[in-house]
């Protein structure tokens, strides 16, 4: 079965020269992009019913883009203005990076990670008598609350928002031969707007063990994988598939 048409389960990338737009070049196929989840934020109210007071706090822990936005969001909500002194653990360098949108940051501390949490465990070990705050998702990794458990230090954990399945009811009647997933909660998504799905000819091309355990507990087929030593990247994962899948085309 030749692939004409793929669905990719996340926002359109914004930069010019994704690999996405090469690869819909390259091979001649059509890429659409729609968000199977979004994030919406809590209110100020329900972080009070949390029983958070953001003055109680003097190290915050960022571990994505949107635990920024919305510590800084219920921040403004609460008038609450954030201290100079307030330190701030990054996850990665992609995190602390977009952290200069709300700080300016030569002029405050600001402590980041590598990549994964348990990298950034060292340095929070390191100032382990300040008091935390891990602003995040609904959703949040057993890794992260276990970590800050085993460190013995005093934090505190609030959901600041939280993953929601997006409403793809137009998307019923149309037919993809591949639908690209990075996480479990975007397979949730396609059973809870379509309870009926049958996956039939349609390959699924999934990110991630777990989001491949996700696909096979919901009884579907695993027909494009990635990350693989050949394949560390989707967008090389289906330019391998679609490249033997048209031979010949």
């Amino acid at each position: 079965m030749k692939v004409k048409t793929i669905l990719v389960s996340q926002p359109e990338p914004k930069i010019e020269n994704s690999p996405y737009f090469e690869l819909q070049e390259k091979q001649r196929v059509k890429i659409d992009f729609r968000p199977f989840i979004h994030v919406e934020g809590v209110p100020a109210k329900e972080i009070r019913q949390q029983k958070i007071d953001l003055s109680h706090y003097t190290a915050i822990i960022l571990t994505s883009r949107n635990a920024v936005d919305h510590f800084f969001r219920i921040a403004e909500e609460m008038r609450f203005k954030v201290p100079d002194t307030m330190k701030y653990f990054c996850q990665s360098e992609a995190v602390a990076y977009y952290l200069q949108k709300y700080v300016v940051y030569r002029k405050r501390k600001i402590y980041v990670g590598k990549r994964t949490f348990s990298e950034l465990s060292p340095l929070i070990k390191k100032y382990k008598d300040e008091k935390f705050l891990l602003p995040n998702t609904d959703k949040v990794k057993p890794e992260v609350p276990n970590t800050l458990d085993a460190l013995g230090v005093n934090w505190k954990q609030a959901t600041f928002y939280r993953t929601v399945v997006s409403d793809l009811s137009d998307l019923a009647n149309v037919y993809y031969d591949v639908l690209v997933f990075f996480s479990p909660s975007g397979i949730e998504s396609l059973f809870q707007n379509f309870p009926d799905f049958k996956q039939n000819e349609t390959r699924i091309a999934v990110f991630g063990n777990t989001t491949i355990k996700a696909v096979e507990e919901k009884g579907l087929r695993v027909d494009i994988a990635a990350p693989t030593p050949e394949t560390p990247s989707m967008t090389m994962a289906l330019q391998k598939y679609i490249e033997k899948a048209n031979k010949g085309k």
